[in-house]
């Protein structure tokens, strides 16, 4: 009995406790909704509103002639809150509204979208995304105009929030240089350089957090955001084509790891383009900015000979380029080790202007330890003093700080001076290298690149950047002269005679050089040329880097020159300015008239004024191509249309007008024959441009 009494008292204790807990949660919960009901359904309300950031719309950036090459897209989300509408108006609505967004979006049925809309109206829902879909602008305006929508937000509870999307009209143009930046703020190129002025400063707006996420409230609190700058550009969008058309070909071609062009004008710094491209295994994109960053500093060989010979002339200002320098048999022993010539044999006795056009190591090594060789510091002061050994102060984040050697320092070997002298034991990028050579064509003013001329918003410039100088006189002008006259040798008679032109005159100088890995040098290249023109009047300067090319030719002369030349002959085609010593040639003769069929209406009208003969022009007067046809003593042009797509008619044309014309309507182009115009064309003209088409004109 003892046992049972003691499990009923328990029971009975256990029940009773139950009981009590029970209660206890009757009297909260009557506490919580009655007595405490506005307290908490205040602090409910609180917490379910939130200032939320509305993103300022990012800046533009423009090339130099005001083309787009990045901006900001609106985009929207369709919301709809359903209680707003009237009874009447959603009724009538709510079916035609179902078949529309099911017409446009294309995933589900009408009857899904008609019982959506109506069940968050009887659960009073006062949000939902009707589609995840983002339309643009043009959809949403037709999207306004249905049932329902077209009551507004107000009395239609229509929603269409906005989200921008950066997008680039070039496409892939430029892609690097343009660059991103992402959500965590990192980035690269342009967008990520020049964030602070693109941003702008975000708004905000207030939103109320309900089931399926949250919703805007329009109370007239909200702070809008300051729209960020746009950014003007020195990009040419027509050379940065060609440069990365040029750099793409030679690549695949050669099969290289990666290149990069940079091409600038000589007065003024402006970069007009600028291409990086690497191996990838879908083919060669712009991932990286060689031109500019780490990845592409490296030991420039050959290209370096000229700072070489400036410390040389200004330490030595007697040395002339007609004195002689006896390099062997192509091989000189250097402490313990043998620096070589590429030609088999050596080049025995030359002049110094023929070192430097032959690109003689064993020449340079000589001088340089003649001049230098008990003076070594003073060879990498001049450097210094040249700007070599420190960073450009480029606008865009990321350059490439110079590695340069110093006596003092504990890896300076008795081989470094003459290493250092061709190239080796010390890295630059390219764009620095530029730079100098740039200074050189720019009789000896070094000036600061720069890619970015404005900051403006809308027509207004909030800040311009003008061109900055370096070194007003990076060495002498009798310094000058001998080095101008040895990089013409080097197209004239030496390594890039292969590049030689006969419409303008180019300087420049070829560098191939051996690669480490592992910490010794292998048989694989940095091939590159860097130089100016017209040399005798030089417009812009530029550089091509072709790294680790395969095959037999693997000389910067065949290599990195090519592409130097296609992107100079297309610079100068189009520069009118640099035509004028040609026109100048020109002799008047008024008995006779010339033998022209088509070409560019501002250069035949040129040059006709200047021979004095007579030309009309009224149907063509604002073509830029025309054909010509004789009429007794003058010339009457008609239009000769290039339309995107087609087939332009060449016929006619000089080889160079046709050139530039086929070209630039990426025309794969074999010429036939000899003689200076186009006596016919393979493809007919207005035909539809296939991807890769070729077309073969012939000469007469």
């Amino acid at each position: 009995m003892n046992i049972k009494k003691s499990i009923l008292v328990r029971v009975r204790v256990a029940f009773l406790l139950v009981c009590l807990f029970a209660c206890a949660i009757v009297y909260k919960i009557v506490q919580i909704q009655f007595m405490d009901g506005q307290k908490w359904k205040s602090i409910s309300k609180e917490r379910r509103i939130y200032y939320k950031p509305v993103a300022a719309t990012r800046g533009n950036i423009f090339s130099d002639n005001g083309s787009i090459l990045a901006t900001s897209l609106p985009f929207y989300r369709v919301a709809l809150d359903p209680t707003v509408a009237k009874a009447e108006t959603f009724n009538s609505g709510v079916d035609s509204l179902a078949l529309l967004l099911s017409d446009f979006f294309g995933d589900r049925s009408a009857d899904y979208y008609r019982r959506k809309i109506k069940n968050a109206r009887h659960s009073d829902r006062q949000y939902i995304r009707l589609n995840s879909r983002q339309i643009n602008y043009q959809e949403k305006k037709m999207m306004a105009k249905w049932p329902i929508f077209r009551e507004g937000k107000g009395r239609g509870g229509v929603i269409f929030e906005k989200v921008e999307k950066r997008f680039k009209p070039f496409g892939l143009l430029a892609d690097r240089t343009i660059g991103f930046i992402n959500e965590d703020m990192n980035g690269a190129g342009l967008e990520y350089s020049f964030n602070q002025n693109l941003a702008g400063t975000d708004g905000e707006a207030l939103f109320e957090r309900i089931a399926g996420g949250s919703k805007p409230i329009y109370d007239g609190t909200d702070v809008k955001p300051q729209h960020g700058y746009d950014i003007k550009t020195t990009i040419d969008i027509n050379l940065q084509d060609v440069a990365e058309n040029a750099l793409y070909k030679a690549l695949e071609k050669t099969e290289a790891e990666y290149g990069c062009v940079i091409m600038m004008e000589v007065e003024t710094g402006e970069i007009k383009a600028i291409a990086n491209l690497g191996k990838t295994k879908g083919g060669y994109i712009e991932d990286y900015n060689y031109a500019v960053g780490n990845q592409g500093r490296t030991e420039p060989g050959s290209t370096f000979k000229l700072a070489s010979m400036m410390a040389l002339f200004e330490h030595a200002p007697h040395i002339n380029l007609t004195d002689t320098v006896d390099t062997g048999d192509g091989r000189y022993r250097i402490k313990n080790t043998y620096m070589t010539d590429s030609h088999h044999g050596g080049f025995g006795k030359i002049t110094v202007q023929q070192v430097f056009e032959k690109s003689s190591n064993i020449g340079v090594a000589k001088l340089m330890e003649t001049t230098f060789g008990q003076d070594q510091q003073a060879y990498v002061d001049y450097l210094h003093k040249f700007g070599l050994g420190s960073t450009l102060g480029f606008q865009m984040d990321g350059e490439a700080r110079p590695y340069m050697k110093s006596p003092q320092d504990r890896n300076w070997y008795g081989t470094t001076l003459t290493s250092m002298s061709i190239g080796y034991e010390l890295k630059l990028s390219p764009l620095q290298t530029l730079a100098f050579y740039n200074a050189v064509a720019n009789n000896g003013v070094k000036v600061q690149p720069i890619i970015v001329k404005e900051i403006r918003k809308a027509d207004n410039v909030i800040q311009s950047f003008s061109t900055r100088v370096l070194n007003e006189k990076i060495c002498s002008d009798e310094t000058l002269k001998k080095l101008k006259a040895m990089l013409e040798g080097v197209v004239t008679h030496g390594t890039a005679r292969n590049i030689l032109s006969e419409d303008y005159k180019i300087a420049g100088k070829t560098g191939t050089a051996r690669k480490v890995k592992n910490g010794r040098y292998v048989r694989e290249y940095s091939t590159s040329f860097v130089g100016y023109f017209p040399a005798d009047n030089p417009k812009y300067s530029c550089i091509v880097i072709i790294d680790s090319p395969q095959g037999v030719n693997v000389y910067g002369s065949d290599v990195a020159a090519p592409v130097f030349k296609e992107l100079a002959d297309k610079a100068f085609a189009r520069d009118l300015a640099m035509h004028k010593p040609l026109q100048a040639r020109i002799a008047p003769d008024k008995e006779s008239l010339p033998v022209v069929k088509a070409g560019n209406f501002d250069d035949l009208t040129v040059i006709l004024n200047r021979m004095g003969i007579s030309s009309h022009a009224t149907a063509a007067a604002d073509e830029e191509w025309v054909k010509v046809e004789q009429q007794r003593r003058s010339l009457n042009f008609t239009p000769n249309e290039v339309l995107e797509g087609k087939v332009p008619d060449v016929t006619g044309m000089t080889l160079r007008d046709a050139l530039y014309i086929l070209g630039n309507q990426h025309l794969e182009v074999q010429v036939e024959g000899f003689g200076k115009r186009v006596q016919k064309q393979s493809v007919k003209p207005g035909t539809d441009i296939i991807k890769d088409k070729n077309i073969t004109i012939t000469l007469s």
